[in-house]
């Protein structure tokens, strides 16, 4: 299956690779780009993957944040290249208990593109990586899960830094803080998340299942799906305000001149 911005391939029986290949914009997580990835994610499970690597096609960035042009325009009711639902329907398609996640993590990774790499299972980050929720930097909130889906894996202390303060973390911290499960060099990512997919896919499909089931059902048992509607609710709030759009639609400028989620929205803190 190949997409405009989004391949499947199939690299051994029940796995999948999905790849989001957007330069243009860098891998930020245009409404047509999203709604691609949501709908390989649903052919890769529907076609019998049971397990499912996202990828990035974009060296330096796996999936950034929200385009901004499309969030903007969503807020202001103009066009869009695609339904901003996109977004739910790849958190649905990543919670399915047929299907084990992994994110191969390769660039930077921001915003929503991190909340996406939150919702899945598995977690491997190259070592030069930086993950970020900088959203309070553009006067707008985590709205598929940055705040509360991130609480749950690495605190209430780690996440307030993130999400308050704005800047980045090293894949090293976020490892050490139990957000991502392995750390490998750079460009070992892929492969390294493919070694654990054919794992995976070798183990006994009903057992694999029932332990995504276990861990699926535990999250919702601590309201997590409930948490999430929530981030989206209070990000409803106020990401809409004069000021809100206002600032976003400097930052997109900025990006359309060349800026990096790193310039824009600086380093780790030391």
């Amino acid at each position: 299956m190949v997409t405009d911005l989004v391949t499947l391939e199939r690299p051994r029986d029940g796995v999948a690779v999905v790849t989001m290949t957007n330069p243009a914009i860098k891998n930020f997580g245009s409404w047509e780009a999203i709604g691609q990835l949501a709908a390989a994610l649903a052919a890769a499970r529907e076609g019998g993957a049971r397990v499912s690597v996202l990828a990035s096609g974009v060296p330096g960035h796996w999936f950034e944040h929200a385009w901004l042009r499309d969030l903007v325009n969503t807020m202001t009711g103009q066009p869009t290249t695609g339904d901003g639902a996109a977004w739910f329907a790849c958190l649905h398609e990543l919670n399915q208990t047929d299907v084990v996640t992994i994110a191969a993590i390769s660039g930077d990774t921001s915003g929503g593109g991190c909340e996406l790499g939150w919702a899945c299972d598995l977690r491997i980050a190259e070592e030069q990586v930086l993950f970020g929720q900088p959203e309070v930097g553009i006067g707008v909130g985590t709205g598929i899960g940055g705040t509360s889906r991130l609480r749950h894996l690495i605190g209430r202390t780690a996440t307030a830094e993130m999400v308050l303060l704005g800047h980045p973390m090293t894949a090293q911290r976020v490892y050490e803080l139990g957000g991502v499960n392995r750390v490998v060099p750079t460009g070992r990512s892929l492969a390294a998340a493919l070694e654990w997919a054919s794992l995976l896919a070798d183990r006994p499909p009903a057992a694999v299942r029932g332990m995504k089931q276990m861990l699926t059902e535990g999250d919702n048992a601590l309201r997590i799906a409930e948490s999430v509607m929530n981030d989206q609710r209070i990000f409803q709030s106020f990401s809409a305000s004069p000021e809100a759009i206002a600032t976003m639609s400097r930052a997109q400028e900025r990006f359309d001149q060349g800026a990096t989620t790193r310039s824009l929205y600086g380093g780790p803190l030391p």
